[in-house]
């Protein structure tokens, strides 16, 4: 009964996307916002698949709802004029074509690079102009939404650890969470770092739990826009340079020894491997950061890919392939967003138990 209940649960939030995406394809598609330069790129009225994709993949200034509905977000520049703060309903108008918004300067937002540029009079782009962004797009609304269910959920449940104790049997919530926290300290830290894993839990469940909502929420059709922010390649790259952070303030001597003048093997041979070491303490939190943005991409990509044959074929033969198939990549989605909240989770933990590892013996850098 309860698989039948999960079945029943992803066809449904399956339909809803599916429903919902085609609402909106539907509401975009008797006209196209100025800066598609359409004229140019294809004839009126033909369906052009990269660009359904790429808007609905990459960051946006609006907290996209469905069809032409959308909330404003506070578009905040810094440009030689000083800082400028005002809504990005601002440059778009009633039909959500992009439009000059006069402020300190012209602004205009280029629907092909996704930003905003400082333009002259009639529209051309002023590339001798400063512009510093530090907007609230949609994917820094969605981090500071996932930050505070973070703390949310994690401060009720260590409320009621707090009063009923660890040894009482957990309730609602808790008894949820708390066999995926065991999970994450008995089969993740505990293996890879050894006896000082107590040390680094807090930092191993913030980065699980963070990168595993975060995932699900880009997979929620009823979530604005279905907030890509696992698949920004800054979000990425900043949870690297927190474990290149941890991990190289933890190591002890004998890892550095390891990397620059490996103990057991013959000079020239360290000589060789201090560079190629060296390089590789560079190199993990890069993979960290590539296989987390590129795998969450390309799951989006995919399922949005298989919808748009729909509207590419304007068949129902196309319709009767492209949704099952795209209701299974869905499904799959679905465990890839625990798999790389894993992944990244498990590596963190290897490099640090790396790092914090005692030598003993003179023996070969694993």
């Amino acid at each position: 009964m309860a698989l039948k209940g999960i079945k029943s649960t992803l066809v449904a939030i399956f339909s809803a996307f599916l429903s919902l995406f085609v609402t909106d394809i539907l509401a975009q598609e008797p006209h196209q916002p100025a800066g598609h330069e359409v004229e140019a790129k294809h004839e009126e009225g033909k369906f052009n698949i990269t660009e359904t994709i790429m808007d609905h993949v990459r960051d946006s200034y609006g907290w996209h709802l469905w069809g032409h509905t959308s909330v404003p977000l506070p578009v905040i520049l810094y440009t030689d004029k000083g800082m400028e703060v005002f809504s990005s309903s601002n440059l778009v108008d009633e039909h959500h074509n992009a439009v000059i918004y006069k402020g300190n300067n012209n602004y205009k937002l280029n629907h092909k690079s996704g930003k905003i540029d400082i333009v002259a009079e009639d529209g051309t782009i002023n590339k001798e102009a400063t512009l510093y962004d530090i907007s609230i797009t949609k994917n820094v609304a969605t981090l500071m939404l996932s930050m505070i269910l973070v703390c949310v959920i994690f401060l009720s449940i260590a409320k009621a650890y707090k009063k009923t104790g660890v040894t009482s049997a957990p309730k609602g919530l808790q008894s949820f969470l708390e066999p995926i926290i065991l999970f994450v300290r008995d089969d993740i830290a505990k293996p890879n770092i050894g006896a000082k894993y107590a040390k680094y839990m807090p930092l191993l469940l913030s980065i699980f739990f963070f990168i595993w909502l975060n995932n699900l929420l880009g997979l929620i059709p009823f979530f604005p826009g279905g907030a890509n922010l696992s698949g920004n390649i800054a979000f990425t790259m900043v949870l690297a340079l927190i474990v290149f952070i941890v991990v190289n303030l933890s190591a002890n001597k004998a890892y550095w020894k390891h990397i620059f003048w490996m103990p057991g093997v013959p000079v020239p041979m360290k000589i060789f491997l201090a560079p190629i070491e060296l390089l590789g303490v560079f190199i993990k939190p890069v993979s960290l950061m590539i296989r987390l943005f590129a795998n969450i991409t390309a799951g989006h990509i995919l399922v949005l890919a298989l919808i748009c044959l729909i509207f590419v074929f304007k068949a129902i033969l196309a319709a009767a392939v492209a949704v099952p198939f795209a209701a299974f990549i869905y499904c799959i989605e679905l465990l890839v967003a625990f798999l790389q909240a894993f992944i990244f989770t498990m590596l963190t933990a290897l490099y640090i138990g790396m790092a914090v590892e005692e030598h003993h013996h003179e023996e070969a850098h694993h």
